[in-house]
């Protein structure tokens, strides 16, 4: 969390955009910002994320964070779509038939403790089935937003919400397998209208 936040103060001083591409070592569970710890489990590593949303469990799982100034993508919803759209484009380059949500016509009154419990739009879902759940924070006039990409494993208390790589694709997936496929999607993208100044993986 500490080196997402590092680019997020890069991207709001320097203007630059970068994507960061890592796993967790030991399994940790994350929480959003604004999220209360009542009724989490007890006795696993937990940290606090800089954005907001719901638990996040990490483990075989691929976590991304992307930082760069609003302008890059126009607004902040913009952002959450187009960054959505690339990793779309790259998980369909490994079979899978990733599409983005709609938006419920009426939002759940409920808040659910898992960030995979539910979709609230622009999401990446397989089959109806949630694949990233993600969130963002602005500072001044950058933003940084990441999110999870589930390669296998479950996510606790999400109701079975959620799906994975290796469900889908009815193999094994290897992390490094995940984050090749975004990082040439992603390099594309960048060469027709650069906005990424740096790439890392993890």
């Amino acid at each position: 969390m500490a080196a997402d936040e590092a680019l997020l103060d890069d991207a709001a001083r320097s203007r630059r955009a970068s994507l960061r591409l890592y796993r967790w070592d030991p399994p940790t569970l994350s929480v959003g910002r604004n999220q209360s710890l009542d009724g989490l489990a007890h006795g696993i590593p937990i940290v606090r994320r800089p954005t907001g949303g719901q638990a996040v469990w990490h483990d075989h799982e691929l976590t991304y964070a992307v930082a760069a100034p609003i302008a890059t993508f126009g607004s902040l919803r913009k952002a959450y779509r187009e960054i959505h759209a690339r990793l779309a484009t790259a998980l369909r380059s490994l079979g899978v038939d990733a599409v983005l949500a709609v938006a419920p016509a009426v939002r759940p009154s409920g808040r659910p403790a898992a960030c995979f419990a539910a979709s609230v739009g622009g999401e990446i879902l397989v089959h109806g089935r949630k694949l990233v759940g993600s969130a963002q924070v602005r500072r001044g006039d950058a933003f940084l937003q990441h999110g999870s990409i589930l390669i296998d494993g479950t996510q606790p208390s999400s109701g079975n919400g959620e799906t994975t790589l290796a469900a889908v694709l009815g193999r094994s997936v290897s992390f490094g397998e995940v984050a090749d496929a975004i990082i040439k999607t992603w390099s594309e993208a960048a060469a027709r209208s650069p906005d990424v100044a740096s790439i890392a993986a993890e």
